[in-house]
């Protein structure tokens, strides 16, 4: 398993472009490590924020009693896309965002997947 630090600096490699990334610990909504390519991209209100929409989505499912995994949640903007990929265990997630002129989904997805570290 990649060290926070590594598995931004994965993702950096195989997407330049990005917007934003960070690996953040569910429980608190800290950035472990982060990295964006916007001057004014505030990573720590948005990894708080996505903190609570990840929360929000494993309460629903232990709600629902159903008997599944997120594996990643994927907030799509006007002209960005935003995924959410989770550990197994859920204790921590990658950020990624991306401008989706730049990526496509099938592209961020595949790149999370192989570079996340968190499996």
């Amino acid at each position: 398993m990649a060290s926070p630090k590594q598995t931004v600096q994965n993702i950096l490699a195989e997407l330049p472009t990005l917007l934003a990334v960070a690996v953040v610990e569910t429980e608190t909504g800290m950035p472990l490590a982060s990295h964006a390519n916007i001057a004014d991209f505030d990573i720590e209100t948005a990894a708080a924020y996505n903190t609570e929409v990840v929360k929000a989505k494993l309460k629903a499912i232990q709600a629902l009693k159903l008997n599944q995994t997120v594996q990643d949640i994927l907030l799509t903007l006007t002209d960005q896309l935003h995924l959410l990929k989770l550990s197994s265990d859920g204790s921590m997630f990658v950020y990624l965002a991306v401008n989706s002129r730049d990526t496509n989904l099938a592209q961020a997805r595949q790149i999370l997947k192989a570079n996340s570290g968190l499996n």
